[in-house]
Parts: structure tokens; sequence; C-alpha cells
């Protein structure tokens, strides 16, 4: 079997109130990614600000953009001077009044080439997102590109075994999630960890479940609350790659930014799903009730 390699880079990054800032450090990680080789980069959700649904507030409306737009406009530019696809992160403004969080998939010439909405929005203390995102109405389709086809879904997504099920029956080569996620102080170490974990052994088990390599991307540090209400977040990086059979290629630090390079044979999904041939034995006419909220 022919071999299908893609060289990646993750950029694992922590954020300041400084987007500009931020900004930079993006720019210069991408290049190095670039340097090294990366034909795909992946970057982290809402990666040019602090993560500002820790809280309410109207005024961080003004943090939302067109696409396109500055940051369509600026990752472009630097996907085409580093021939490279990138995967970013944005607050979209769509219309007065109606936002979404949204991935935009940036092509090597620095066009934009699809987008996904986030789908499944999260309202909890410290991840008020229900405030500012309106759930994404464009569905599950993978995006088209020069590095193959990338189902593309984001954060909260990850634990919702329908979406990565339904990207890859669209013909998704990999699943890609760039993440905000981390610990509450409140929380007890062990609890920590055993959060931490499962957010891992859920995306491992997407991978599993289709036999495609994922990928996800998650913010590092911490991010104090502005309203006080909390103790903050605790970012808790581990981002990581894993292959079709779950397996470990790269897992980062909990506590500290990464550059890193990790190369992912596309063939051997082909050949896990030889193996496991769980698309073939799905009991596709046993499933309607899967669209209830709860059966009875």
């Amino acid at each position: 079997m022919t071999k299908k390699e893609l060289s990646v880079g993750l950029l694992q990054q922590h954020n300041t109130a400084d987007i500009t800032d931020n900004m930079h450090r993006l720019e210069v990680g991408v290049r190095t990614l670039a340097a090294q080789g990366a034909e795909l980069i992946v970057l982290q959700e809402l990666h040019n600000s602090l993560y500002f649904c820790q809280t309410e507030d109207v005024n961080n409306f003004d943090l939302a953009e067109p696409i396109p737009g500055p940051s369509t406009a600026f990752f472009g530019q630097l996907a085409r001077e580093c021939n490279a696809v990138i995967v970013i992160s944005l607050f979209e403004r769509r219309a007065p009044g109606l936002y979404h969080n949204t991935a935009v998939v940036i092509e090597r010439d620095g066009t934009p080439v699809g987008k996904y909405r986030k789908m499944h929005i999260p309202d909890d203390p410290a991840y008020y997102e229900k405030f500012y995102f309106t759930p994404g109405d464009i569905g599950f389709h993978p995006v088209e590109t020069s590095v193959g086809r990338l189902g593309v879904l984001v954060c909260w997504d990850q634990w919702y075994p329908e979406a990565a099920r339904l990207m890859a029956l669209q013909g998704a080569e990999i699943l890609i999630y760039p993440t905000a996620i981390g610990y509450s102080a409140d929380d007890l170490p062990e609890e920590q960890q055993r959060q931490r974990d499962a957010w891992t052994t859920v995306q491992r088990g997407h991978a599993i479940a289709n036999g495609l390599p994922v990928i996800s991307v998650n913010r590092v540090g911490f991010e104090k609350d502005p309203s006080g209400q909390t103790d903050g977040i605790q970012f808790w990086g581990s981002s990581f790659v894993c292959g079709p059979q779950g397996e470990f290629l790269f897992r980062a630090s909990d506590n500290e930014e990464m550059l890193q390079i990790v190369t992912i044979n596309l063939a051997n999904s082909e050949q896990v799903r030889r193996w496991w041939p769980f698309l073939r034995d799905r009991r596709i006419d046993q499933y309607g009730a899967i669209e209830q909220r709860f059966i009875d």
C-alpha cells in the first residue's frame, strides 16, 4: 500500500489580554512549524484572545469579527507565505446579534476553503458559551484541502460520538478538535485528573470507532476570572495526536507551551478498517431511535 504521510504542526499556547501579542506569538509559531516541514497546522480554540466566556459581558461581543475578516486575512497571508494549510478558530460575527464559535480552514494559497460552526454549546460555571454563541447551522461536513479531507469540530463537540461519526461517514480522513478546556481550582487533584483522562479517552474512542487519526489542540496556562466569581481556569494543555487504533503518536505537557511536528500515515486507516470493519457492521436499520432526546 502506498504511504500517505502528512506532517502536522501543533501549537499549544498560553494567552494574555494583549491580542496583538497573542497573534504575534502565533505567527512565530506557525512560521517555525512550517520551516520544520509542517503541511497542516492546527491552532487552539479562540486563540486570538483570552477565553472570555468565563463571564457574561456584552462588551465581549466587540471581540467578534466577520468571515472573511481581519483574522482570515492575517492567517491567509501566513498560510500563503508558509505554504501550509492552517486550521484557525474565531469568534464569528455573522450579523448584528448573531455570533458563532467558528473554525476556518485556510488553504496553502491563503484562501478560506471551508468553515465549521460549533454545534454543541456548553453552559457551565466559567464556560458561559450559550450567552455568546448561536449553535452551528451548517451541519457536520468535512473540508476538502490539498492535504486531505478534514473533519473539523470544536471543543465541546469532542464528547459527542455522533459528530465524529457523521464526519467519518462523509469521508473525513482526520478528525480535528481545536479546544479550550481546563481544571477548576475547586476540584480535588484526583477529580482534575479524572476529567483530563476522560477528555483524552473519549477522543481516542472516536479514533478507534471510526478508524481515523485524531488531532486535538488545547490551550495551556492560567486565566483569571475577571468577575471573581470563580478561581479562574487552569487550562490543561495535553494536546495530542492519536492514530486510528487510538494509539498515541504524541502527547504534550499539561502545563507548558509547545510546538510539535507529528507525522501521520493516512494510509493506516484503510488497513485498520479492514481489520475492524465497524462501518460494515453498523445496523443502520435499527438506529432510528437515536434521534430522540431520551427513550422513556
